[in-house]
């Protein structure tokens, strides 16, 4: 299946961003001191990252959104496993805006890397989960205690994780964390190497289904949480209507899936690799409309409060200030 091969490539990849990241420095390096204000501002080149799992941007993709927001622009798209891979591309200028969860953008602001929060989404509650075997013989959170939990650092399980120990009253050196992507945790779970596995969709629902585990338990036992839409802080100050038009875009494809539920499963399970009943199963937890908008201060604040849990557990190296990132269109 598709979604389960190991992303053996990534390091490649990432030699490929530095490289695209340099090319795009030094060639507005070269023609800055040529360029008028409205020429500057003129888009000529859209990086956009996405994960397999990114609906709205893959619908975008699909039906060429973002040819018509930006006319004459080239649109060009880079997939990644996760959030932390694209941030660092992001970071180096590789990306100009992506789709992540509520907790890369801060692993990236504490290591100091140039980020801005564009736009929020709210996630389903229960597209996040613990997954255990089905003949596991734990029986509560408080049952992880001491045993092997698979992860991807720095991604919105890892802040789910956070809160389920918290909830138990577990601290991080009660478990051994094993920091894996979410492809080679599929391997670690299916072999049981690992006692259990924090995950998003679609992996969740692809395992519950296909790989005989269950949710010990899921984001409805939290607050609200929400995913991203991050973008090149350089690169927004250098086109300065591009992230609203980015903004549009997403609630164009939002709006086109609503309207076309159908062909938007079958745009996510050919990217996904999912079979129809796991992709079904997947996008029916999804809001219809699921709205993306422009960050508020209760969104803030909930970043915030992450922000400072991590800290306070020292899984981030020091305070930030999540408001610092945020964007905000002109009036």
């Amino acid at each position: 299946m598709t979604i389960l091969k190991t992303f053996g490539v990534i390091g490649a990849l990432g030699l490929s961003v530095v490289m695209t990241a340099c090319q795009k420095h030094d060639a507005g390096t070269e023609n800055k001191a040529q360029t008028t204000p409205a020429a500057e501002s003129a888009v000529k080149t859209l990086t956009i990252g996405f994960q397999k799992s990114s609906l709205n941007l893959l619908i975008a993709k699909q039906q060429k959104i973002y040819e018509q927001e930006f006319p004459g622009a080239k649109i060009e798209w880079r997939e990644f496993p996760a959030g932390p891979q694209m941030l660092e591309a992001l970071a180096v200028g590789a990306v100009d805006f992506g789709a992540v969860g509520n907790t890369p953008p801060i692993f990236a602001q504490a290591a100091d890397k140039p980020l801005s929060y564009v736009g929020y989404e709210v996630v389903p509650a229960n597209s996040q989960a613990i997954l255990i075997p089905t003949n596991s013989r734990i029986q509560s959170i408080a049952d992880l205690k001491g045993k092997r939990i698979a992860v991807q650092k720095g991604s919105s399980a890892h802040e789910l994780l956070a809160k389920v120990l918290q909830k138990a009253g577990l601290s991080w050196s009660d478990i051994q964390p094993i920091w894996l992507p979410p492809a080679d945790a599929r391997a670690a779970f299916d072999k049981g190497a690992i006692d259990a596995w924090s995950i998003w969709e679609p992996y969740l629902s692809t395992t519950e289904l296909k790989g005989h585990a269950k949710s010990l338990i899921d984001g409805r036992a939290f607050p609200t949480t929400y995913s991203f839409y991050i973008g090149n802080p350089r690169f927004i100050q250098q086109h300065p209507d591009a992230a609203q038009k980015v903004l549009d875009g997403l609630n164009k494809a939002d709006q086109w899936f609503v309207q076309h539920q159908d062909q938007g499963l079958s745009i996510y399970a050919q990217s996904t690799g999912l079979d129809t009943q796991v992709a079904k199963a997947v996008l029916d937890k999804r809001a219809k409309p699921s709205p993306i908008q422009p960050i508020n201060a209760e969104v803030t604040q909930a970043q915030q409060q992450i922000a400072d849990l991590f800290q306070q557990v020292q899984l981030i190296p020091k305070t930030i200030n999540v408001s610092q990132t945020i964007w905000s269109a002109k009036p």
